[in-house]
């Protein structure tokens, strides 16, 4: 039922009051909000689960040293989505989802849109304006304000993640991801592919890190190397057929609202 409009003098209703929700005191208010809308928006669109495609806004199709794996990005969204359209379900299983601005993030919803296929866009408020980019699907495109909650909904609805050669922010999530798992805090296999073995054996040298005793031999074990889309593509859907298709459990009883 639509509130009626406040008497001339007298103050609007608290959540009608634009001026106290963009005060420190309310700042439990907007997270809150940017928690539940987007999960409304994912429940109406019956997105089930996602593959987080993340890698440089700085690359593109025209120019620079990553602009192979834009094309590459591209197919390999693409790929995925005509695997994830064919999958018997109601719900939409395995959908792409980025950052949703350029570079690889838009080369990944662009594939999912040449396969037909709906994609996620998480986009995020940053002094250099990053606006999304034109090939996410419009009811399943987001802007945060908050990294962490932005954070929150790439690994919540993560089945998988395929990272690109990228710079801080794609490194800060991977380091985010693979702490998590090696941490066991999250209760799910996260098929986690690093495309482009020579970049990330040349930035991160893990191998420094077992020498040193600082992580254990296993720990390399958390994800795979990709070079080319159809590798990719392979562990993507033999990891997903393993953990999600063939021995999936029981769905459990739905919550009103997603357990943090």
């Amino acid at each position: 039922m639509k509130e009626p409009e406040a008497p001339q003098g007298r103050r609007p209703v608290a959540y009608k009051n634009e001026e106290f929700l963009d005060t420190p005191d309310a700042r439990a208010i907007r997270i809150l909000a940017e928690y539940l809308e987007p999960y409304a928006h994912f429940r109406r669109e019956k997105v089930r689960d996602t593959i987080v495609f993340f890698g440089s806004s700085r690359s593109d199709e025209l120019k620079g040293p990553l602009a192979p794996y834009y094309e590459q990005a591209r197919e390999l969204a693409r790929k995925v989505t005509e695997w994830s359209n064919q999958l018997p379900d109601d719900s939409r299983r395995f959908v792409v989802c980025t950052g949703g601005g350029p570079g690889i993030m838009e080369a990944a919803n662009r594939g999912a849109l040449d396969a037909d296929g709906k994609s996620v866009g998480l986009n995020i408020g940053l002094p250099f304006e990053q606006l999304p980019n034109p090939y996410i699907t419009p009811d399943l495109s987001f802007q945060f304000h908050y990294f962490f909650m932005r954070k929150f909904w790439f690994a919540y609805l993560a089945k998988a993640m395929v990272f690109f050669p990228g710079g801080y922010g794609t490194m800060d999530e991977l380091m985010e991801v693979l702490t998590l798992v090696q941490t066991q805090k999250v209760n799910k296999k996260i098929i986690i592919v690093l495309y482009g073995t020579s970049f990330w054996k040349e930035v991160l040298r893990l191998d420094t890190l077992v020498r040193y005793g600082t992580i254990n031999a296993q720990d390399l074990e958390l994800f795979q190397y990709a070079d080319d889309t159809d590798t990719a593509l392979q562990i993507l859907q033999e990891g997903l057929t393993q953990y999600y298709l063939v021995k999936e459990p029981p769905v459990p009883k739905p919550r009103e609202v997603p357990e943090i």
